[in-house]
Formats: C-alpha cells, sequence, structure tokens
C-alpha cells in the first residue's frame, strides 16, 4: 500500500513537472508581433564661395551661383519596422530627398517597402521588395557615417542607387558573421517603375578579420539596356576596404565601370566608356562630444578620353573631377549633431583646344550641417 501511495504521489509531481515545463516552454515559443518608428533629418545652412566657369551640373552645388546662401533640408526620412513573427518582418520608408512638386512644394516617396523571411535557411534572409542595393548602401556608407555632408562616390557619380525592387538573399556564413554576401536581383530603375524588359544582376561579398576591426567588401553588377541595333550595358566592380574602432576610421573605396557602346565618336562605331574613381576617408574622435572626418575623392568620368577623338554633343568625360571635404562633428548629445564643413570640387578640363575653356575650376561651399535622429 504504501508503494503504491509513493507511486502515486511520484507520478503526481512528475505531471506537475512536466505541466511546468510545457507552460515554461510556451512562455518562452509565445510571439507578439510589434514595431518601431524611426527617422532622421539633415540639413544645412549653406554660403557658396566660388561656382565652377564651366557650367557643370553633376553635383549638389554646381549649378548654385557665387555668393547664394540658403537653409535647406536635404533628407527627411520616416521609417517604420514590424516583425510579424519570428520568422518574417516588415519595412516601410517614405523619403523626401529634395524632389519637389510642380508647384515648388516638398515631396516625398517611397524608398523602401520589403518583407524580409528571416533565417530562410541558417544564417540567411530573404528579402522581396524595395530595399537596399549592395552596391554602397549596406557596406562601404554605413562605414562612412556621414551621409548627411555627402554621398559615398559611387552614389554621388551616379554609377549606381541605394535602393531597387527585386529579390536579394543575404547571409552570413557563420553565426559571428565573419563573412558574408548578398545576391539580388533587381528591376535596375531604383524608386522608379520598371521601363524595360531588363534586369540587374548583384553579387557582393564581405569578410571582417583582426576581431572584425578590418572590413574587406568586393562586389559586381550587371545590367544591360539595350540589345539592338548594338548591345549596351553597364558592368561595374567595386571594392571597398575598411578599418574599424570608436575612437579612429578609416576606409578606402574604388570603382570601375565598363559603359559598354556608350561613346559616340564622328566616324566611328560605337565605343566603350570606362568610369573609374577612388575615395580615402577618416574620422576620428577629439573628446566625447567632437568629431572630425576628412575625405578625398578622384573621379575619372572615362579613363579611354582620347583628345583626337571628335565626340558627339552629349559626352560627358571631358572633366575630371577632384573632390575635399572636411568638417567637425558637434554632438551636445547623442543623435543631435551640428557640423561645421567645407565642401569642394574640383574640374579638369581634358580638351581645352577644342571647347577653348580654362585647365580647371571649381566648386566651393561653406556649411553647418544639421542632423539629428529619432528612434
Amino acid at each position: 500500500m504504501k508503494k503504491l501511495q509513493i507511486m502515486l504521489i511520484a507520478l503526481i509531481l512528475l505531471s506537475f513537472n512536466a505541466f511546468s515545463q510545457k507552460d515554461t516552454a510556451q512562455t518562452k515559443k509565445a510571439f507578439v508581433p510589434s514595431g518601431k518608428l524611426w527617422g532622421y533629418v539633415f540639413g544645412d545652412f549653406t554660403y557658396k564661395a566660388h561656382t565652377n566657369s564651366f557650367n557643370m551640373s553633376n553635383t549638389q552645388y554646381a549649378t548654385t551661383p557665387k555668393d547664394y546662401n540658403m537653409f535647406d533640408l536635404r533628407r527627411i526620412y520616416l521609417g517604420y519596422d514590424y516583425d510579424l513573427s519570428e520568422h518574417f518582418s516588415t519595412q516601410l520608408l517614405l523619403a523626401y530627398e529634395g524632389q519637389t512638386t510642380s508647384d515648388g512644394s516638398r515631396t516625398v516617396f517611397i524608398k523602401a517597402a520589403n518583407l524580409r523571411w528571416k533565417n530562410i535557411f541558417k544564417n540567411s534572409d530573404l528579402v522581396m521588395g524595395q530595399m537596399n542595393t549592395p552596391t554602397f548602401a549596406t557596406t562601404s556608407e554605413p562605414v562612412w557615417g556621414y551621409r548627411s555632408l555627402e554621398k559615398t562616390i559611387m552614389d554621388e557619380r551616379k554609377i549606381g542607387g541605394s535602393n531597387d525592387v527585386g529579390v536579394s538573399l543575404q547571409g552570413k556564413l557563420n553565426d559571428k558573421g565573419d563573412y558574408g554576401y548578398n545576391l539580388m536581383i533587381s528591376n535596375g530603375s531604383g524608386a522608379k517603375p520598371e521601363t524595360d524588359k531588363f534586369k540587374k544582376f548583384y553579387a557582393d561579398m564581405y569578410i571582417k578579420f583582426m576581431d572584425q576591426k578590418f572590413m574587406l567588401d568586393l562586389g559586381i553588377d550587371n545590367e544591360r539596356s539595350q540589345l539592338s541595333p548594338y548591345m549596351k550595358s553597364k558592368t561595374t566592380y567595386k571594392a571597398f576596404l575598411a578599418y574599424q574602432t570608436k575612437p579612429f576610421t578609416m576606409g578606402l573605396e574604388a570603382f570601375q565601370q565598363v559603359q559598354k557602346n556608350a561613346t559616340v565618336v564622328t566616324g566611328q562605331l560605337p565605343s566603350n566608356d570606362v568610369a573609374s574613381g577612388i575615395s580615402v576617408f577618416a574620422k576620428g574622435l577629439l573628446t566625447d562630444k567632437l568629431s572630425w572626418v576628412l575625405r578625398y575623392d578622384n573621379y575619372n568620368p572615362d579613363t579611354q578620353f582620347n583628345a583626337n577623338n571628335a565626340y558627339a554633343s552629349t559626352y560627358t568625360g571631358m572633366f575630371k573631377e577632384t573632390f575635399l571635404l572636411a568638417g567637425l562633428d558637434f554632438a551636445p548629445m547623442k543623435n543631435v549633431h551640428i557640423i561645421p564643413n567645407i565642401w569642394y570640387n574640383n574640374y579638369n578640363n581634358r580638351d581645352v583646344a577644342v571647347n577653348h575653356l580654362s585647365s580647371s575650376s571649381y566648386d566651393l561651399a561653406a556649411r553647418v550641417t544639421v542632423y539629428y535622429v529619432f528612434k
């Protein structure tokens, strides 16, 4: 009898323990959908100290007259990230980046709208919709960290876009994230609807080493734009190397873009343009509230330029460019930055004998940039 009582007590205790474990497991597995609103704004007071004499228009201050001054909001972001479940999340981002309506009023557009299937297989996500491309938005731009002052070189020179509509497989090759990749197929039209039958293909891989202080990123993308009467396409190769610590960061970004059959020369068949560029930047802490930033870019729109060719009027490779940026970043509190800075872009004319312009000219702007984040 006593043995039976002991067995019954043991069974009851085991039952309570099993239910308790089951309840705990259910509690751990329970998922509550949730989201967060976030955004940021940056703008400046700008004084245009010098304007180029070549009538250039391919940088943000190229057409601004000398002695012009202005208050300007250059970017406003409003985003919402929502976790639907442990395996699915969504992102919506509205943006203002200088675009206006027909009456000149500021307007917004959809910068991101995507669904992320997390861990579709180990350490890899499938993303569908409008999202960041691997050209620079997921690699060099976060390390640069001063989009409030200027775009990265590939963005500034319109070598590729920051976002596009398509499908992307993004993943890490180990749990720590020392190695990773991003494969993407997209329209190639950015935030605008598709207008042709061609697609853009991206492949990107990064490696982080020495306790992730160093990062090497390599990428390639390709897109056709025409098949007849001859094929036109753009193929871009890029490399990015960075050293990152809290007090000091340095980065080097380089690219080459082969623009097949893009150049029209009188008396010749269309030939290739080969654009190239290199950007070097550094930033560091002076105190807990004051930082410095420096950057130098060299851009060649066509390394195949030949002064003996009679180029069509649409040719844009006459001028090599050099860009310089210097600033001091004062952060009176977290997520608020006041940044006095100097913005300079020089144009080197390679066809003086034909266009009869001076050998060089430049744009120079002095700014106080204000950047703040809310999240």
